[in-house]
């Protein structure tokens, strides 16, 4: 299994971000903290949270999804997973 680098991670969160969030991409920075932005609540992010790990076939731990606030977090963490599916 080939494991996608963090610019590819990223694009694929951003673009599954936006559309759970109707957030356009330009404003969804991997900075932002997605909790504090206008139409962001808890389903919204668990749907988001689904939908990339229907997307990369993983379970993301709660700890985890729990601890993500940017999408430089939650590229962090989908990394991190994949990488240990794929050293399993």
């Amino acid at each position: 299994m080939t494991v996608p680098t963090g610019e590819q991670i990223l694009s694929t969160v951003t673009e599954i971000a936006v559309a759970e969030t109707a957030i356009p991409a330009a404003d969804l920075r991997p900075d932002v903290d997605l909790r504090g932005m206008a139409g962001v609540d808890s389903v919204r992010v668990l749907r988001m949270v689904a939908r990339i790990e229907r997307t990369y076939d993983i379970e993301l731990e709660d700890s985890d999804v729990f601890g993500m606030s940017t999408l430089a977090d939650v590229v962090t963490v989908v990394d991190r997973a994949l990488r240990a599916e794929a050293a399993a």
